[in-house]
C-alpha cells in the first residue's frame, strides 16, 4: 500500500485552545493583556518561532533575538507541561487512522510543532503506534512551507506514492512545492477560501478520508 503524511494542528487535532492558554500564561507572567482564541488561532501554522514573533508584533514589540528567545522559552514551558489539557482529536480522525493502518497504509506526521510535543500529543491520545515516522518543526533547519520536512517524512515511508493531508495555506504550499498530491481538510485553521488553495481533493469530516485517499490513488 502507499503512504500518507499528515499535518497535526488543525488536521488531526484541534490544538488551538492549548496553544492559546500557553501564550496567555506566558504573557500573564509579565502582566500583559491576554489574546483571544481567535487571534492566536490566526497565528498558528508556521511553527513556534513564528507564533511568538506574531504575538510580539501584535503587541507592538520588535521581536529581537533575546526577547523572542525569552518569550518562546516561557511559552514552551507552559505548553509542554500538558499539551492536551484542552486539545481534542477531530471527530473520526482516530478511526480513519486505524482504518488506514489496518489496510496496510504507512503513516507519517509532518508538522511545524516541535518533535517532543508532537510525540507527546500522539501518545496522550493513544495513537502514537499508528505512525511510522514523525518529522517535527525542530528536526530539520527548514520548516513548512519549505518542502524539505515533507520530503523527509515521505522518504521515511519508503513508498513510491505518498499523499499529504493538511488543513492550511502552509500545507497546500508545502505539498505543491514537494510535488505531492494534497488532500485538504476544510474544518481546520485555513484562512483563505478553499478554492484559493491548490488541492487534489477535500473533506470536511475524517469519516470521508479513507475513500478520498483511495480515489486519489486512481
Amino acid at each position: 500500500m502507499p503512504g500518507v503524511v499528515f499535518d497535526l494542528d488543525g488536521t488531526l487535532v484541534h490544538s488551538a485552545p492549548d496553544i492559546h492558554a500557553a501564550v496567555n500564561r506566558a504573557l500573564a507572567e509579565e502582566g500583559a493583556e491576554p489574546f483571544s482564541l481567535a487571534e492566536i488561532t490566526r497565528f498558528i501554522g508556521n511553527g513556534v518561532p513564528v507564533l511568538i514573533k506574531r504575538v510580539l508584533a501584535a503587541r507592538g514589540e520588535t521581536p529581537d533575538g533575546h526577547r523572542h528567545a525569552e518569550m518562546q522559552d516561557r511559552f514552551m514551558k507552559h505548553y509542554e507541561a500538558d499539551p492536551t489539557a484542552l486539545t481534542s482529536v477531530y471527530p473520526g480522525a482516530e478511526a480513519a487512522l486505524r482504518h488506514l493502518h489496518s489496510e496496510g497504509w504507512r503513516i507519517a506526521l509532518c508538522t511545524n510543532k516541535p518533535y517532543a510535543a508532537s510525540r507527546q500529543i500522539l501518545s496522550n491520545f493513544g495513537i502514537l503506534d499508528l505512525f511510522d515516522a514523525i518529522v517535527g518543526g525542530d528536526c530539520l533547519p527548514q520548516r513548512k512551507p519549505d518542502p524539505a520536512p515533507l520530503r523527509a517524512a515521505a522518504a521515511a515511508l519508503t513508498e513510491e506514492v505518498v499523499i499529504y493531508v493538511g488543513d492550511s495555506e502552509v500545507d497546500a504550499a508545502t505539498a505543491e512545492a514537494a510535488g505531492l498530491r494534497f488532500a485538504l481538510f476544510t474544518e481546520g485553521y485555513r484562512h483563505a477560501p478553499v478554492h484559493d488553495l491548490p488541492h487534489h481533493g477535500l473533506f470536511s469530516h475524517h469519516d470521508e478520508l479513507p475513500d478520498l485517499l483511495r480515489h486519489l490513488l486512481a
